[in-house]
């Protein structure tokens, strides 16, 4: 099943041009009834203090929550200063909870429920953001029962906002030592599942803005559902197209395809008309082939709550190159690792493997963000794209030439058969470990990097891979094969790693 949140975020300012605010929110409430579905919109708030928002929204059918970010009129209402250059600034440090202390935070959340129920008499389901902290979510969770969240794609640098390394798609229960990362168990998670936004193009998001020479970008772009996207992305027919058949489609899931589809309302109706329609227009005719399922945000975190009681494997399959170059991409997530198998011609490489891990805990849990940029991150064991530069391109890389790729669930498993000149590889991916068996007699997995901190400290061990990043320690621990210099090798055809923190 596809499941479809169609969620609208309203901005009551914004200083960087003069742009109609409310068209775009009366045109997306009649797109909605046009098609008979139902949306989230998510009020910023000095959108909530604003009675020609609040006369659109209090008597809609729609779910009606908050977007967490912090302006001037909330500070003022929780008696907190306000440090931005405008009275909305997207600047990390004041313009979203990190910039606060954890005391602050609590006191700007209490404003903001105290005014959303004012206006709406209860307080919200839903509470969403480009990032929410984990000890505001948590918060908000047990004092004001929100049961539902969302945040940003994965991005380096983009609008000052680096999130790299999360659990790439669906909905995951955060930690609460690291609300990018899902919780290792029940004890430590915050029973809020959050959805991704966006929509990222599982091919092509990921390495946006890189350079082989260079390196990655400080700021990538964005290759996203979005509408305002004219190219690559929500607002082109073509690509829009592709997302839909095939990424909304695709093969494997294991729990449900999930897309967010919407935009806030500070980009301006006539950016987004086009491109909007378009998606509402393909997703009538998905509903009405019973392809897709078109909700609340609340009712996906209501159904994923009632199904998951932790963080559930997932994944997302894109084996159709919509740039016709052949390439494939498949990203598998877990409550410990995330790791995206890609193939490019004959050539195959894990372009990223991500470890999460409780004790590895977010910058500003207790600390206060007083820089622009926020940075939210999880444990790199192969960064495809940070890690590469120097006309070299990071991975982990297998000695093959590869014919076929096929992909299939065996329950809550991943498994992809590669068909190659050399052979075949059976790769199964679970909750906390990578399997690889093959019938070819002198396969490697060989770590190649352009540069990185962490790959030229790391330390090689018969049976394990070390590794340190910002004073961490972590690496792969292998149940069968071996190392060989910086080449993980099968034995007996077998070659199993497990993504661990290391100890002395």
């Amino acid at each position: 099943m596809t499941i479809i949140n169609i969620i609208n975020f309203i901005r009551g300012i914004e200083p960087r041009e003069a742009v109609d605010l409310y068209e775009p929110v009366r045109q997306q409430l009649q797109l909605l009834d046009e098609h008979n579905m139902t949306g989230t919109f998510l009020m910023q708030y000095d959108a909530m203090i604003d009675e020609q928002f609040v006369s659109m929204l209090q008597s809609t059918r729609h779910e009606i929550g908050c977007w967490l970010e912090i302006v001037e009129p909330l500070c003022k209402a929780a008696g907190i200063p306000w440090r931005g250059r405008f009275p909305w600034d997207w600047h990390a440090h004041v313009g979203f909870s990190v910039g606060y202390s954890p005391d602050e935070r609590k006191r700007l959340i209490d404003a903001l429920m105290a005014k959303f129920k004012s206006i709406f008499g209860i307080y919200p389901h839903s509470v969403g953001s480009w990032m929410i902290d984990a000890v505001s979510l948590d918060y908000m969770a047990s004092e004001y029962g929100v049961r539902a969240s969302c945040n940003c794609k994965d991005q380096w640098g983009t609008d000052g906002y680096t999130l790299w390394g999360g659990y790439y798609g669906q909905a995951y229960y955060p930690s609460r030592t690291n609300a990018y990362a899902p919780a290792q168990d029940v004890a430590h998670q915050i029973p809020v599942p959050i959805f991704k936004m966006l929509g990222s193009d599982p091919i092509y998001q990921y390495d946006a803005g890189l350079s082989l020479k260079e390196g990655a970008t400080r700021w990538q772009n964005v290759i996203t559902l979005e509408p305002v996207y004219h190219q690559n992305g929500g607002g082109d027919k073509a690509w829009t197209k592709w997302f839909f058949e095939q990424v909304l489609t695709g093969t494997c899931c294991l729990t449900f395809r999930y897309a967010q589809v919407g935009q806030e309302n500070s980009f301006g109706w006539p950016a987004m008309a086009e491109g909007l329609q378009d998606q509402f227009h393909y997703l009538s005719q998905m509903r009405e082939q019973g392809i897709v399922r078109v909700e609340t945000l609340a009712d996906s975190a209501t159904a994923f709550s009632a199904q998951y009681p932790i963080t559930p494997n997932a994944a997302i399959t894109a084996l159709n190159d919509w740039k016709r170059e052949d390439r494939q991409s498949v990203w598998f997530c877990s409550k410990r690792y995330r790791t995206n198998l890609f193939r490019e011609k004959a050539q195959l490489w894990f372009r990223d493997l991500m470890m999460f891990d409780d004790a590895y805990t977010e910058r500003y849990l207790d600390a206060v963000c007083d820089n622009p940029e926020m940075v939210y991150d999880n444990l790199p064991i192969v960064d495809g794209n940070r890690w590469s530069g120097n006309d070299v391109r990071a991975g982990l890389y297998f000695n093959i030439h590869v014919e076929d790729l096929q992909v299939a669930e065996k329950e809550t498993e991943l498994e992809i058969t590669v068909t190659a000149r050399e052979g075949q590889v059976m790769l199964r991916f679970s909750d906390d470990t990578i399997a690889v068996t093959t019938d070819i007699a002198d396969l490697r997995l060989e770590f190649v990097w352009g540069q990185s901190v962490e790959m030229d400290a790391a330390k090689v061990e018969t049976k394990a891979l070390r590794l340190m990043h910002e004073g961490f320690a972590y690496g792969v621990q292998l149940t069968s094969g071996v190392m060989m210099g910086m080449a993980m090798v099968p034995e007996a055809g077998s070659l199993m790693m497990k993504m661990v923190r290391m100890v002395d």
